[in-house]
């Protein structure tokens, strides 16, 4: 799984990316259906705003591209770090779903 990592209106640290890296790259053991090896999963991290030092100023998204649906999932919040799991949870999430339809479908 290639985790490509994207930062718009702010800095990406090291400890941002390993983190990013920690948290999504944990996702493989849900997609090992799907190939895991082929897949590109790209997350967009954004500050939303410049002039604000509270409420959601992070915004992030997830994009994997597997067979037959492509899926999204979004989170803000007011620390990146709370964001990530955020965003990680949904994307889970539909990962889980997304198996239990294909699942079904056989």
């Amino acid at each position: 799984m290639t985790i490509n990592i994207k930062g718009s209106g702010l800095d990406l640290t090291p400890a941002i990316k390993q983190f990013v890296e920690e948290k999504i790259g944990g996702l493989a053991k849900f997609l090992e259906k799907f190939n895991p090896d082929g897949l590109i999963v790209n997350v967009i991290i954004a500050r939303t705003t410049n002039h604000h030092r509270h409420g959601d100023v992070y915004q992030i998204e997830i994009n994997i591209n597997l067979p037959g649906k492509p899926l999204i999932a979004k989170s803000e919040g007011e620390d990146v770090r709370v964001a990530i799991s955020d965003v990680r949870d949904k994307i889970k999430a539909e990962i889980m779903k997304h198996k239990g339809k294909t699942a079904q479908n056989r």
